[in-house]
């Protein structure tokens, strides 16, 4: 399977979105077996964030196809059907709703938080899980998410985990740098965990994406005096801060939040910038991890043709996750429904190989894993 047909499926899919329906899309196999257990993604599969929504859907895939041959295939065969959202969270809550309709018996991978968090009430009215949505969104993390399963950190484990790193070298005047349009509950795992720490910030800026320079937001912060910006946004406008800053002179940290992607330290190591990143996954290259290592090979398994990175790993991860909840649903090798499907991931408990994975009832946040990285002016990551 080369990489063309395992990411982009079909053409007509990436063109056409929900409104060619269901019979558009591309499952990762052709089978009709009444074994075959079917989820459903919606991803950003053309635009900006093209790339981390075909790397998720890789290593979904990747976990899914090693499944399905696992047992010389008498078990279940695990399928993906991907629905193209272009970054737009109405297209994502219509997917949603395609998904729904067709009888999929779950979600996996949703890379849009916004479109994520709107597309709930729609997830809980079919009785439908969300398995390893790919972002660290806390509305999909509060008391009115019990569908949503996530088997990665938030963004408030995030901040407290790089507050903490500040305190404790005594960097005391702290900027804030977010997108405009940020869900509150986001913007508040910043603020909170500052507050925890005693601090507040000294700069609060909020930024438009489409904005035709950066160049007064960066001038702002320098002008500052910070010890640290943390930044919660995509790749493109942290870099172009971040090398303004530079050009300014400015001797703070740089702090990105797993939101900006993996992307973002190819960007900077061009340019030869350092920063803190936040990972939420181990380190694509630690193949002592058991579940990289694995990950590894069942990428090779399909042709050795996709790259790793920690967007596949991450879907890598909620893949893995859907095979444990169906295996769990389905004992006595019956048919799994919706319903059973959530009774299995309410008490799973996990160890992917260095990646733990804990639901609970009432708690579906099943990971606290947080590192961060030094991405030195080298171009070397250092944990």
């Amino acid at each position: 399977m080369n990489r063309r047909n395992l990411v982009l499926a079909a053409p007509a899919l990436l063109a056409g979105g929900v409104s060619m329906g269901l019979s558009g899309l591309a499952w990762a196999s052709a089978s009709t077996s009444p074994g075959v257990v079917r989820f459903g993604q919606s991803a950003d599969m053309t635009g900006e964030n093209a790339e981390h929504g075909r790397d998720v859907r890789a290593g979904i895939v990747a976990a899914f196809e090693a499944a399905s041959r696992e047992g010389g295939g008498r078990g279940p065969r695990f399928e993906l059907a991907t629905l193209d959202d272009a970054g737009s969270a109405e297209r994502c809550v219509a997917n949603v709703k395609a998904f729904a309709e067709a009888g999929v018996s779950a979600l996996v991978g949703l890379t849009h938080g916004g479109g994520t968090e709107a597309s709930m009430s729609v997830i809980e009215r079919h009785q439908m899980a969300l398995i390893g949505a790919a972002t660290g969104d806390m509305g999909l993390r509060g008391e009115t998410s019990g569908a949503a399963y996530n088997t990665r950190a938030g963004y408030d484990l995030e901040f407290k985990t790089m507050v903490g790193y500040a305190r404790g070298r005594e960097l005391s005047r702290v900027g804030i740098v977010y997108l405009e349009g940020t869900a509150k509950p986001n913007l508040a795992a910043m603020t909170t965990a500052l507050g925890s720490a005693g601090l507040r910030p000294v700069e609060t800026i909020a930024l438009d994406r489409n904005a035709p320079s950066f160049d007064a937001v960066a001038a702002r912060l320098a002008a500052a005096r910070l010890d640290c910006v943390l930044f919660m946004a995509q790749a493109a406008p942290t870099a172009a801060i971040i090398d303004r800053l530079a050009a300014a002179r400015y001797r703070g940290l740089s702090y990105a939040s797993s939101m900006a992607g993996p992307s973002l330290a190819t960007t900077l190591a061009a340019r030869g910038h350092s920063a803190i990143l936040s990972a939420v996954v181990p380190r694509s290259t630690a193949d002592g991890v058991g579940v990289v290592q694995r990950c590894r090979q069942d990428l090779d398994a399909l042709g050795g043709e996709i790259p790793m990175s920690a967007s596949v790993l991450e879907g890598y991860i909620g893949g893995r996750i859907a095979v444990e909840a169906v295996r769990g649903a389905r004992p006595r090798g019956g048919a799994v429904g919706r319903p059973q499907l959530k009774d299995s991931l309410a008490g799973l408990r996990t160890d992917l190989g260095g990646y733990a994975v804990h639901f609970t009832p009432g708690n579906p946040n099943g990971s606290k894993f947080v590192e961060l990285l030094t991405l030195n002016r080298y171009g070397n990551l250092v944990g």
